[in-house]
This record gives C-alpha cells, sequence and structure tokens, in this order.
C-alpha cells in the first residue's frame, strides 16, 4: 500500500521571506511604516511526499504512482512556461523533475518573464535549506512564479512547492483520482505537525491520524 501526503501551509506572512538586517536606512523605515498600514501579503507553501509502507520507503519517487503524481501535478500548471535553476526550460513539470537534480528547483511562470535574478542561487544542499534562500524565494513568488524545489527523501525525492497563491483547491483536484485501496492520500495542516513522528504518523498510528491530518476518500468534497 502506498502513503501520499499533502501538508500545506496557508496565510502565512510574506514578509517572513525578508532579510533581517537591524541596520535599515531611513527610506526601507518609512517604507516598512507604510507597509504595516496596509494589509499583510500572504503566500502557502505545499510538500509533497509519501511511503511505500509495507517496506517503509519514504519519497514520492517511491510510490507505484509516482509518474501519474508526476503528471496531475503538472496539469495544474497548463501553459505555463517551465525552467530549471540551471536555467533549461522544459515542454512538461515531469520532464523537468526528472532532469533536473535534488537541491535544484523548477520555476512555473504562466508568462515568458522569468524574474531576474540568478537562478542558480536558488539551489539547496545539506548546508542550505530553503529556510536559508528566503530573500530569494520572495523575488520568485512575488513576480506571480511559482518554485518547486525537488528535495531529498530517505529513499527518492520528494516536493516543495512555494505560491503567492493558494492553490490548494487545485492541488486537490489533481491527486484526488489516484485515490483506491491501494494509494490513500491524505491531506495534512502542517502547523499542526509538531514532530517528525507527527510526520510519519503512517508508520505507526495510520488507522488513527494524529489532529490536523484528513484522509482523503473518492466520497471527499471540498
Amino acid at each position: 500500500m502506498d502513503i501520499f501526503k499533502l501538508f500545506f501551509n496557508h496565510d502565512l506572512r510574506l514578509d517572513k521571506l525578508a532579510k533581517r538586517n537591524a541596520n535599515k536606512t531611513t527610506e526601507e523605515v518609512e517604507a516598512t511604516l507604510e507597509d504595516f498600514m496596509q494589509p499583510d501579503p500572504t503566500y502557502s507553501k505545499f510538500y509533497i511526499t509519501g511511503t511505500r509502507l509495507e517496506d517503509e520507503r519514504f519519497g514520492i519517487d517511491i510510490l507505484s504512482k509516482s509518474d501519474q503524481i508526476l503528471r496531475n501535478l503538472g496539469s495544474t500548471f497548463s501553459n505555463h512556461q517551465i525552467t530549471s535553476t540551471s536555467n533549461q526550460s522544459f515542454d512538461s513539470l515531469s520532464k523537468g523533475l526528472e532532469t533536473i537534480h535534488i537541491g535544484e528547483a523548477l520555476l512555473i511562470a504562466n508568462s515568458n518573464k522569468v524574474p531576474d535574478i540568478d537562478l542558480a542561487i536558488l539551489n539547496i544542499d545539506e548546508e542550505s535549506k530553503v529556510g536559508h534562500k528566503k530573500n530569494e524565494i520572495r523575488t520568485v513568488i512575488e513576480s506571480g512564479t511559482y518554485l518547486l524545489y525537488k528535495e531529498p527523501a530517505h529513499h527518492g525525492f520528494d516536493l516543495h512547492l512555494f505560491s503567492e497563491k493558494n492553490i490548494y483547491n487545485q492541488l486537490f483536484e489533481a491527486f484526488k483520482p489516484l485515490v483506491d485501496e491501494d494509494f490513500r492520500f491524505f491531506s495534512i495542516n502542517n502547523k499542526r505537525m509538531r514532530s517528525e513522528r507527527h510526520f510519519y504518523f503512517e508508520t505507526w498510528t495510520l488507522d488513527n491520524p494524529p489532529h490536523g491530518s484528513e484522509e482523503v476518500l473518492p466520497e471527499t468534497t471540498l
């Protein structure tokens, strides 16, 4: 049996994806005060992972429906331009993820305009997690571009998606058709997952998942 998990975080403050610098200029201070008087811009992030339960192997590419997962995810971004952080272009999301290395990312834009930054600085490794790339991630998603990281899992890779828009509904509809008796789909509020034990709940309490984790069934609706 395969366990597919979609972790979501909504309404995260975009200003959290910003540099920390106590030595702000007068102009920066005035801009901060002006921003304070306006509604907080927000963003969403999604972590997509899976477990092959019988032998406890972890990673999206370990699952029997991995190809379908990537195709269905790609259908969410039809008519988008897909570019890697090594500045390669791809006709499909699946091809992009097949080509890039773990630690690299795909930029998914609905126009030909890719943010004017050195894309290579978005890459991560063991010394630089995504949390170390806040300024760069903010620059990308503020342009309306989605950023999809190929991140390491224990036995393959997982996916980490950053978006200025909340596209949970589209992701839910893309993945729900995959559900069957051998493919169980859990939608999980990541704010309620407080430990690694919660993250891997399927290995010890699958029949009683922690609060914040909801199984998506064929009859489940939004």
